[in-house]
């Protein structure tokens, strides 16, 4: 009860946020919408199946092109379709990229996504007439919900409409997501990552199951790639890069990747204090990683095992 108390009072807040009069707070939150629903995706994969991607931003430059090449060649203005093609797309990639993937774990399964991370960055950055290269492609500014919104400004339309447009589509990632962690699939997930020999004598199809929760993961990663992208206006090919994904796994550890919200607590808690700490000083790296390692240390169920904590208490 108290829990769900905190959810409707954290929903409550999320709305009201555009109607502080702080637009800069409200801009800053679309990111975190934005990878709030392509973390629910990862931590499918980590959290609940034990397979930790060190790849899962190859999904969002996947969302994040196919929004910005819709939007700029083909004249496609609809964020609905944008979303949709992109999940489409994600799959398409996932399939291929997934069935290699987990046939191997723990650090090889890293590692190989990992690789096509990679590959696919160095695809976006030398295939210029393609994908612009290091330039990127621009993201036009679509429609929501058939409304182009046309008499804001772009800041007026990102911390009205699109605002709200981007909290509907998290919160319905969430809601979906809980329906697949609680069904016989995310019950198997998890049998598979306490013992997958176990689960594999009991008749589940161990790979399969991997496989399944590889490609949800990927088109939750893309519809989040197309929240990212239309702010920035931009798809740049530092969306697949190593280092995005690791910010992504960082996420999961702040907040807690044994909690349901665990990494949307994460992505929070990261995007606000990384822009606390670069208006303060320009090594804010080396202060997250001291943070890391605190975390790891005094809280390795993440933040949102303290806040369980003080919730029960």
């Amino acid at each position: 009860m108290i829990g769900r108390v905190v959810l409707a009072g954290v929903l409550v807040t999320a709305a009201a946020v555009p109607w502080l009069g702080r637009d800069y707070y409200a801009t800053l939150m679309l990111p975190f919408f934005a990878y709030s629903v392509a973390l629910l995706g990862l931590n499918l994969m980590f959290g609940t199946a034990g397979l930790l991607s060190f790849g899962h931003a190859l999904f969002l430059a996947v969302g994040g092109y196919t929004a910005a090449y819709l939007g700029n060649t083909l004249r496609v203005r609809s964020l609905e379709v944008m979303l949709a093609t992109a999940m489409v797309v994600a799959v398409l990639v996932a399939l291929p990229v997934g069935w290699l993937c987990v046939r191997y774990v723990r650090i090889y399964f890293g590692m190989l996504t990992l690789a096509f991370g990679m590959l696919f960055y160095s695809f976006l950055y030398k295939f210029y007439a393609l994908t612009g290269g290091d330039e990127g492609i621009p993201v036009a500014r679509p429609t929501l919900l058939g409304h182009g919104f046309v008499e804001l400004d772009k800041t007026g339309y990102l911390v009205g409409p699109y605002y709200y447009y981007s909290l509907a589509v998290c919160v319905l990632a969430a809601i979906a997501m809980w329906r697949i962690v609680g069904s016989p699939l995310g019950l198997s997930l998890r049998a598979i990552r306490e013992n997958a020999d176990k689960a594999a004598y009991v008749g589940v199809r161990v790979r399969r199951y991997r496989f399944y929760a590889f490609v949800i993961a990927a088109v939750f990663g893309a519809a989040g790639g197309v929240l990212l992208v239309v702010p920035t206006g931009l798809a740049a090919p530092t969306l697949a890069y190593w280092t995005h994904s690791g910010n992504l796994v960082f996420m999961l550890l702040l907040g807690g990747f044994g909690h349901f919200f665990g990494p949307v607590l994460g992505a929070f808690v990261f995007i606000f204090l990384q822009d606390q700490v670069m208006s303060v000083t320009e090594y804010w790296r080396f202060v997250f990683g001291v943070v890391l390692a605190a975390i790891v240390i005094f809280l390795p169920q993440g933040l949102m095992s303290l806040l369980t904590r003080t919730v029960d208490a």
